[in-house]
């Protein structure tokens, strides 16, 4: 018979290995479900594992929304940006109502070959307010936008935008 303080010492010892092994199961479930957010310039940067499923937020950039039929599925082939870098996106399926260029958009997905993002689902949101954090601080970091001088630019001006000296 061994003595009630071993016996506890056993218990608290198993304890603290069930909840560690519990504790570590979480956080692989967890980890194997996490989808991390990217600008553009983000993108460009870190260069993504094709395959890593992640979020790509910015702004439809205008001018480049392309629609094609392949076997009666809707293809859009767009870019995403940040002001500062564009990702090439194609989706296959039907894009929400609001979707269009110079609107704010966060597509979910992974990379493929080319350097193209291949979005599983695109999510638009209305309201001409709308920006991503990422992409408001990609367009405060590139000189784009000073939100002391009022709301950020048009999407459409970003390509012929000039940083002004001394700003």
């Amino acid at each position: 018979m061994r003595k009630p303080k071993t016996r506890r010492l056993y218990l608290v010892l198993a304890c603290g290995l069930c909840l560690g092994a519990a504790v570590g199961l979480m956080l692989a479930a967890f980890s194997s479900t996490l989808t991390y957010f990217l600008s553009p310039r983000e993108v460009l940067v870190k260069h993504p594992a094709q395959g890593l499923t992640f979020r790509l937020g910015g702004i439809v950039q205008m001018g480049t929304v392309k629609t094609t039929d392949i076997a009666g599925v809707p293809t859009t082939l767009f870019h995403v940006t940040d002001g500062r870098a564009a990702v090439p996106v194609v989706f296959t399926g039907v894009l929400p109502d609001l979707f269009r260029e110079g609107q704010g958009v966060v597509a979910i997905g992974s990379m493929a070959p080319g350097g193209v993002f291949q979005a599983d689902e695109v999510l638009a949101k209305h309201g001409a307010a709308y920006m991503p954090k990422d992409v408001e601080q990609s367009l405060k970091e590139a000189g784009k936008w000073d939100p002391k001088y009022g709301p950020p630019p048009a999407a459409d001006t970003w390509n012929t935008m000039q940083v002004k000296a001394g700003s």
